[in-house]
């Protein structure tokens, strides 16, 4: 038996592929979002699926658009501004909180202010189960295995394009407003703060991406989502130089649709060396478009949190809460991993 979800945010570039997604596999999604228009727009594609308007600064309209429903994803960013109003109501129903979030601090602010209230509510709190966040902390935490800590993990983003999403610009805004403009890392056991800029250099690629220009130090969620639950020294990131030209050029056109399932063209690989005592684990995965391959990721997180297995109530991270690998494993229409 499948369970009613709410989409907030349903009508934005990545809810709409959740929403898709949810629908494909069965579900009734219940389409939510403050924009009343955009949501009658997309309920057009999707006849049948009730829409509820609600506005994160309303929160009996939040109580009435998840009343009935489950779980909610929460898809509208910036997350440090919308997070805190959806936990807040997914506490009050008693339903599982997932988000999409790419934001450092906001996935820090979720992971450490909620574990307490969630334990009350009876209720599971999943942030960051999307591409960056979501998928890093599988492929790492697959990467350790049976490790008891990492004296280092790399992760290295291989996109062949960015073409960042208004919401991307925007909560990317945020983030950087919230630390003053510096940069951040995870060194020495913790996040550090730098202001110089981002070092240049080279990652090879598994086949066929091979060796690329990269930026370094460019830390994405993961450095919150994996530390969460796995003791490991340094987390280092790096990510393809014409990705991060995209994102800072703010003439770079945003995603355009190469099907009829609005998947652009862009492909990614992302790929992960764990190190311990000397010894190496690598795992990669790799798939198109960024923003679509979100869907499935959380979609089956959603599912899993309904497969009749007892998970305790709390606030997780992919990693830790699923089966990394057999997780990974049963997206492999959508990712394709190499050892």
């Amino acid at each position: 038996m499948q369970h009613q979800v709410t989409v907030y945010g349903a009508y934005g570039h990545t809810g709409r592929f959740v929403v898709a997604e949810l629908v494909k596999r069965g579900w009734a999604p219940v389409l939510a979002g403050r924009d009343a228009a955009k949501l009658a727009a997309l309920g057009d594609r999707f006849p049948g699926l009730a829409r509820r308007v609600a506005s994160t600064d309303d929160p009996m309209s939040l109580d009435r658009a998840l009343a009935g429903s489950a779980a909610v994803i929460n898809c509208a960013g910036p997350f440090a501004e919308t997070a805190p109003a959806l936990i807040e109501a997914a506490l009050r129903s008693k339903i599982h909180y997932l988000d999409v979030a790419a934001e450092i601090e906001a996935n820090l602010d979720t992971l450490a202010n909620y574990e307490e209230q969630a334990r009350d509510a009876g209720i599971i709190i999943l942030p960051a189960m999307a591409f960056f966040g979501g998928l890093g902390d599988l492929l790492a935490t697959a990467a350790v295995g049976d490790w008891p800590m990492a004296d280092e993990i790399s992760i290295a983003y291989g996109l062949s394009s960015w073409r960042p999403t208004a919401g991307t610009r925007a909560a990317g805004q945020v983030s950087r407003q919230r630390r003053g403009g510096r940069r951040v890392v995870y060194a020495n056991g913790g996040l550090e703060y730098r202001d110089h800029p981002a070092p240049s250099g080279e990652w090879t690629f598994p086949t066929p991406l091979g060796t690329q220009p990269v930026a370094t130090e460019f830390t994405m969620a993961d450095a919150v989502t994996i530390p969460h639950h796995i003791p490991v020294k340094d987390i280092k990131s790096f990510m393809t130089s014409c990705a991060v030209s995209d994102l800072i050029d703010p003439a770079s056109e945003q995603p355009t649709a190469d099907d009829e399932s609005g998947r652009s063209s862009q492909t990614f690989m992302v790929d992960v060396i764990a190190r311990s005592n000397g010894d190496a684990r690598r795992l990669s995965a790799s798939g198109r478009d960024i923003y679509a391959v979100t869907a499935p990721l959380v979609v089956e997180a959603v599912e899993r949190l309904f497969d009749g297995k007892t998970r305790p109530p709390g606030v997780y991270t992919a990693g830790q809460i699923f089966d990394a690998r057999d997780f990974l494993q049963s997206l492999s229409a959508e990712l394709r991993l190499a050892a």
